[in-house]
């Protein structure tokens, strides 16, 4: 299929230059032809070179995108050398060229993407499935396999664990009454010695290597042994045990490290710019909002929370007020008459029924419009538009423990993944750590604009964060 796809897109590529040319009526010439000709050779060295048609198993679309994108831009880099060198761009309609250029990627992006969401309908079904085994039971071959069974598309099946932690007889030696220990439902095939045995009698595709940075003898044992098996060999870097997901490979030299001070300059000027639209564009909305505040009890319009933002210093989270006059002194009280409420309270430092809260503070909170004045936080510094849950100095302390360092090293924002998902219905605090900490981990413009899509999206389902 992927020599199949190759054809297909030199030959796409040319015949939609002809129809561009027919289309608006250009005078055909044996320019185009030639142009044609060196396009489709220039095309299916550059697809080729670019490794476009690898194996995208678990590959993201944007991730492939970009690649279409590298190898289109060095053939229309050779075209205009050609017409540079030639001095022939005379002969060819500009604009035609222009708009070819510019569309080329989209068509073979579509294209692509039509393949692989095919592939993956077949994977889904049990066709074309790769066979894969994990060298390395601990978490991180645990967290291979349960990533790996979240994704069946991918067409990966793991069929078993290779690990020296339990107590094992050489493959072949299990005899057939004894039942091999398990890891998450997949047997313990032997230990990393047997693997190469394994792969001389048994069809495996892939081999995952999950073991720890600090068995690197037994990782080069298993690649100067299994490379010549038949088995395509993967290495799964151990870093994001550490809570260092977002590192960057840099070269030194001719050394090779990693950078976990990755650039994030776009996370501010997207917040500007995201912030100063968002407030020109709701401010009769504002208006609005504080006026029928001010009218319903005459109290405060704004209500000014102290949280936690970067390196743990303080600052006041604004929201507009949705609670009566005195709210915070109904506290107590309320606790003395319903003392079930502040068990609640300690858990999750909300009360889902609060009867502090207002008529209309209760509708603000419903659609998330209570928060709109928190793209003031944001203009000056204090927040994000996407981030981790603006937290109090008592949960930062009782609840995030190992992860306080993790969350202080980014600001909170006003929406984020707790807000798009299970959002105010999460009960477990320790859940609501481990997506902030994902986030923190994982955090990317792409993640940001999916997150603020489906925020949106909430609020007009009624999906509010209490």
């Amino acid at each position: 299929m992927a020599r199949l796809l190759h054809l297909v897109d030199c030959l796409l590529i040319v015949v939609y230059l002809w129809g561009l040319v027919h289309w608006f009526h250009v005078p055909w010439s044996i320019w185009y032809t030639r142009l044609m000709v060196l396009t489709g050779v220039a095309t299916f060295i550059s697809f080729q070179s670019f490794q476009l048609y690898r194996s995208w198993r678990g590959w993201k679309f944007f991730l492939e995108f970009v690649v279409i994108l590298r190898a289109w831009a060095t053939v229309v880099g050779v075209l205009l050398f050609y017409f540079f060198i030639f001095k022939i761009s005379h002969a060819y309609s500009r604009f035609v060229i222009l708009i070819w250029s510019v569309t080329t990627p989209v068509l073979v992006f579509t294209l692509h993407t039509f393949a692989r969401k095919l592939l993956r309908s077949f994977r889904s079904r049990g066709k074309n499935v790769r066979r894969a085994v994990v060298v390395g039971g601990g978490e991180l071959g645990r967290n291979l396999l349960a990533e790996v069974e979240s994704m069946p598309w991918t067409g990966i099946e793991v069929i078993g664990f290779f690990d020296d932690k339990l107590d094992l007889r050489p493959y072949g030696e299990v005899g057939e009454a004894e039942e091999p220990p398990e890891i998450y439902g997949k047997p313990v095939l032997g230990t990393t010695a047997d693997i190469t045995t394994y792969l001389k009698v048994h069809d495996v595709d892939y081999v995952y290597i999950a073991l720890p940075m600090r068995a690197e003898r037994k990782i080069f044992k298993i690649l100067r042994e299994c490379r010549s098996l038949g088995a395509r060999i993967y290495l799964i870097p151990d870093l994001y045990l550490y809570g260092l997901h977002h590192a960057e490979v840099q070269s030194l030299g001719s050394m090779l490290i990693l950078n976990f001070n990755p650039n994030t300059e776009w996370k501010r000027s997207f917040d500007i710019i995201f912030s100063l639209a968002a407030i020109c564009g709701t401010l009769p909305l504002t208006l609005l909002i504080a006026l029928a505040i001010k009218l319903a009890d005459g109290g405060p319009i704004f209500y000014g929370h102290t949280r936690i933002t970067a390196t743990g210093k303080n600052f006041k989270c604004l929201k507009f007020r949705t609670m009566r006059v005195g709210a915070d002194k109904m506290l107590e009280k309320i606790f003395k008459e319903k003392p079930a409420l502040r068990k609640e309270w300690e858990t999750s430092f909300k009360l889902k029924n609060d009867p502090r809260i207002s008529p209309i503070g209760r509708f603000l909170r419903k659609t998330s419009l209570d928060e709109l004045p928190q793209f003031i936080n944001v203009l000056r510094g204090e927040m994000s538009v996407v981030g981790a849950r603006p937290v109090v100095g008592d949960e930062l302390t009782d609840f995030y423990k190992e992860s306080a360092g993790l969350y202080c090293s980014m600001k909170p924002g006003i929406t984020g993944p707790w807000q798009v998902g299970r959002r105010s219905n999460v009960d477990d605090y320790q859940e609501r750590v481990e997506i902030d900490d994902w986030y923190i981990l994982n955090f990317s413009l792409w993640t940001d604009i999916k997150i603020i899509v489906k925020t949106v999206a909430c609020m007009f389902t009624g999906k509010g964060a209490c």
